[in-house]
């Protein structure tokens, strides 16, 4: 084994740094969260909770709880009748299932003179307890749900809500300074002075949270159903091939040419275009001058969609600090190896094999190699015809953190190629266009590495034999065992010819 391997055969953490195989660092109880919003109710429940949430039962109810708080100073009449109504449901299916329910209430609740009335309401009709938090509590669940699904993130979190919108600092892994605003749009229907009057008054507030957070954040994180909704709107601008909102990326310019063809387009045909909700529409226009307000104050280089928030920060919260520092994409990837591949375990044994045919390769390149082994044979199941592409289409819509939009097309572009030689004439050929030519070239060969060494042998490639890349690259060897040179046959010889041809090197056997 080389010192490559050996050195990165351990699992890592986020960041890189290694961390040895604790499984008591995986498991906590299945938890299931409620978070009463100004605009819905949601009801999530993990499936246990491990270092990448798996969504066990997810519902929503648009209940517009919040909806004119800011003129009535009262939680909404119909909005309050459809959140009890939820949270009776949600309490028999929490009690069906067998677990608690954390539940929290954010600025509606908080804010009305009959929030504490609600509470007391919904505690004798459903028996759950309503955790009512303030701002700043809410902004620190917020980016911690951030960190949950971003572990590297670095910069300004922005979680908006139907009446208030969230700040925080995340560096290091850590939440830093929070602050708290009424800059949610059920608010911002209530601000005199038509649009101009909102525009005056969103500028003014965005001025003084720059002035008490700081202005010097390369990266906004963004939080919240309203932005999300823009954020689809700019994939459907842009024409963009993936879409998959949670880790979507923009830049400035682009943002703004989106807000601007918002505010020029009828919102009606917008919806019909994206698929959006009817009450989530009507907030984004006002989301929208936010949003630019927010772009011009704190003028960063990129803004980046989080779909992960208040409820996977609460997930994130019973963490312990072990199971907060392992990678979530390998923790999913090897979930998904022991639950779903023909032979659990094999995919650590196909990285180690493989590895040599990447020397020097960074830390960023050698998780998707993991990843991309103990998923090599998660779809085996799917009809021959189509596994290729089901494979591609698990990796890239897959609910995974930890996983930028190139990434995931890189992973699953080297899981097509585990099970087909070429990818030319294929429907997903507008999403390869994410990917440079070096890193199509690289998920290509590492596709036809583990097509090869998966039939190599079935149980450990390294029984078999060894590879090894000349140090020029010209030259990929395979030096047989005694048993390998028996498992050898014609199929693994031609695979193994594929792969000598997509590194462009001759490809050399040493027979014992």
């Amino acid at each position: 084994m080389n010192g490559l391997t050996e050195a990165h055969g351990d699992d890592w953490d986020p960041f890189g740094k290694p961390l040895f195989d604790d499984p008591s660092a995986r498991a906590l109880s299945r938890v299931g969260v409620v978070d009463v919003g100004s605009n819905s109710v949601r009801m999530v429940v993990f499936d246990g909770a491990a270092r990448s949430p798996a969504y066990f039962y997810n519902e929503k109810v648009m209940a517009g709880l919040g909806q004119g708080l800011a003129e009535t100073g009262q939680l909404n009449p119909a909005g309050r009748e459809r959140a009890l109504a939820a949270l009776r449901r949600f309490s028999l299916l929490a009690e069906a299932m067998g677990i608690d329910l954390a539940c929290v209430a954010t600025a509606a609740v908080r804010d009305a003179r009959d929030g504490p009335a609600f509470e007391r309401q919904v505690a004798k009709e459903t028996g759950l307890r309503l955790h009512v938090i303030d701002g700043k509590e809410e902004a620190r669940l917020s980016a911690q749900g951030v960190l949950l699904g971003w572990p590297g993130a670095e910069g300004l979190v922005c979680d908006i809500g139907g009446n208030s919108m969230e700040l925080a600092e995340v560096r290091g892994g850590k939440v830093g300074r929070r602050l708290t605003s009424q800059l949610g749009p059920f608010r911002l229907q209530q601000v005199e002075g038509g649009r101009k009057g909102i525009v005056d008054h969103v500028e003014a507030v965005m001025r003084d949270l720059g002035d008490q957070i700081g202005r010097d954040h390369d990266r906004i994180y963004l939080v919240g159903g309203s932005w999300r909704a823009i954020a689809r709107l700019d994939m459907e601008r842009r024409g963009y091939p993936l879409p998959v909102l949670h880790e979507y990326r923009m830049d400035p310019e682009n943002l703004l040419k989106t807000i601007g063809w918002i505010e020029k387009n009828d919102i009606g045909a917008l919806r019909a275009r994206t698929g959006t909700s009817a009450a989530r529409m009507e907030l984004v226009p006002l989301a929208s001058i936010v949003l630019r307000a927010l772009v011009a104050e704190f003028d960063p280089t990129e803004i980046d969609v989080s779909s992960y928030g208040i409820r996977e920060g609460l997930l994130y919260e019973q963490m312990p600090e072990k199971l907060r520092r392992r990678d979530p994409l390998i923790e999913a990837c090897r979930h998904a190896e022991r639950t779903m591949a023909r032979i659990p375990g094999f995919g650590k044994k196909l990285y180690n094999f493989i590895l040599p045919l990447f020397p020097g390769a960074p830390h960023a390149r050698l998780r998707l190699i993991r990843a991309a082994c103990l998923l090599h044979d998660t779809t085996w199941r799917t009809h021959p015809d189509y596994r290729a592409e089901a494979c591609f289409d698990n990796v890239t819509r897959a609910n995974m953190a930890a996983l930028s939009h190139p990434e995931r097309v890189f992973l699953g572009l080297a899981l097509l190629h585990r099970y087909k030689n070429s990818r030319s004439g294929s429907r997903l050929e507008p999403l390869f266009g994410l990917l440079s030519p070096e890193d199509l070239r690289d998920a290509e060969v590492l596709g036809k590495a583990m097509r090869f060494s998966a039939m190599l042998a079935v149980q450990d490639p390294q029984d078999a034999g060894e590879l090894s890349l000349s140090p020029k690259g010209d030259q990929i060897r395979l030096t047989l065992s005694k048993r390998g040179n028996g498992l050898f046959g014609e199929v693994a010889e031609a695979r193994f010819q594929s792969l000598a041809s997509a590194l462009k090197a001759e490809a050399v056997v040493k027979r014992p």
